[in-house]
């Protein structure tokens, strides 16, 4: 697989200073809830892409996806929830 350049994005100052007065315990709570949602996201369009799949199918779809096909499919059999 070709690396990937890295990509700077720039935030928000208010978005800055938002985050900045959260506890770490609540930007990591923020954190799993983007995640969540991601993995929501992505088990929506998969099932719609492929209704006939089973559960651990849409599961390794997923897993291969948001790792950029870095994880090996085969040996995931879990959800993100």
């Amino acid at each position: 697989m070709t690396p990937r350049q890295p990509v700077v994005e720039i935030i928000d100052p208010q978005m800055v200073d938002i985050l900045r007065k959260m506890t770490p315990a609540e930007r990591l709570n923020m954190a799993a809830g983007m995640w969540e949602s991601a993995w929501g996201m992505l088990r929506g369009a998969i099932r719609h892409e492929h209704p006939e799949w089973n559960e651990k199918q849409v599961n390794q779809e997923i897993a291969r996806r948001i790792s950029h096909g870095e994880v090996d499919p085969a040996k995931v059999n879990h959800g993100g929830q």
